[in-house]
């Protein structure tokens, strides 16, 4: 009988780009020309976005309503990426 063993994985890539895809966007450029003021309170706004959108992706979840489980967890994901970019 074969044993198992687990696979190893490759590295994760340094490259911003590939971590947050957000950055590869056009549109970044204008939220890094905000002033100071309004990109703390845009990050600030899409952090509380991120953090609603997970609790509810988690009780989706629970409900065993995936494909909305699914949508929460995207928009948690795509704040919280957006929300990076303005730090």
């Amino acid at each position: 009988m074969k044993r198992w063993t687990p696979r190893l994985t490759a590295a994760r890539s340094s490259r911003s780009d590939v971590r947050n895809p957000v950055v590869a966007l056009s549109a970044v450029e204008q939220l890094r020309s905000l002033d100071p003021i309004s990109r703390a309170s845009l990050r600030a706004i899409l952090l509380s976005i991120r953090m609603d959108a997970k609790d509810r992706a988690e009780k989706c979840w629970r409900k065993h309503k995936a494909p909305m489980a699914c949508y929460w967890k995207v928009v948690s994901v795509y704040a919280g990426h957006i929300a990076r970019v303005l730090r």
